[in-house]
């Protein structure tokens, strides 16, 4: 029985998460990356808006909340993102309990000049500054890969199609998979032209020496 004992608290003491976490709930669990997308790189961001538009980056701006479900379930999606063009975009993921207490700004550089006061609220600026994507809510994790590629110039791969997936009580991940495309082989011309030669039935002529023989025959009768 000890061991048991001693087995369960070792367990308790051992997980990374807490016991009472759930992606489902408004509660408070941690920074919502590590926890619910396995990415802890994402937080805090590794550039300003500010510095990304003045070196012609694309940008993700993320606003949420670590204890906002919808923020919980936009979390694998915004990590997925970021696992595809990290070298490619900036993902600036800012929660909003600063932005509340502040004036909305008329700089396009701050990040509260895009704010709607909603969360999750997700947008994607391309390297011109131009606003190509903006929603709250659950966001389409195809449509923003389709709209990152034509903002970057990077062709992306159009036989991977992508879906969040869930593999246990705290954590998603994007799930690839690729649409194979399957060709019939077609035969080679000698081939062609060699069977078409086996399946021809030519019907051989009487020469004409028969024809005269059986025309004789014929008239003696």
């Amino acid at each position: 029985m000890k061991i048991i004992q001693w087995i369960l608290i070792a367990l308790i003491f051992l997980s990374p998460y807490k016991a009472n976490a759930n992606r489902d709930t408004d509660s408070y669990d941690g920074n919502i990356f590590p926890i619910y997308a396995g990415n802890g790189a994402i937080v805090p961001p590794k550039t300003t808006l500010k510095d990304s538009l003045n070196n012609k980056r694309v940008s993700v701006l993320f606003f949420y909340l670590d204890d906002s479900s919808d923020s919980k379930a936009m979390s694998p999606v915004i990590s997925g993102l970021d696992l595809i063009w990290r070298e490619n975009i900036d993902i600036i993921a800012l929660t909003t309990d600063e932005l509340q207490n502040e004036e909305k700004s008329d700089l396009p550089t701050e990040p509260n000049f895009y704010w709607n006061g909603l969360i999750p609220q997700t947008i994607i600026i391309d390297s011109n500054g131009q606003i190509k994507f903006d929603k709250n809510g659950m966001a389409d994790f195809g449509e923003m890969n389709k709209i990152i590629s034509q903002s970057t110039g990077i062709e992306r791969d159009k036989s991977s199609t992508f879906t969040v997936e869930a593999f246990n009580e705290y954590n998603s991940t994007i799930s690839e998979t690729k649409v194979q495309e399957v060709k019939l082989e077609e035969p080679e011309e000698s081939e062609v032209k060699e069977e078409t030669k086996v399946q021809e039935v030519k019907l051989e002529e009487p020469e004409e020496s028969e024809v005269k023989e059986e025309t004789k025959e014929t008239k003696n009768n």
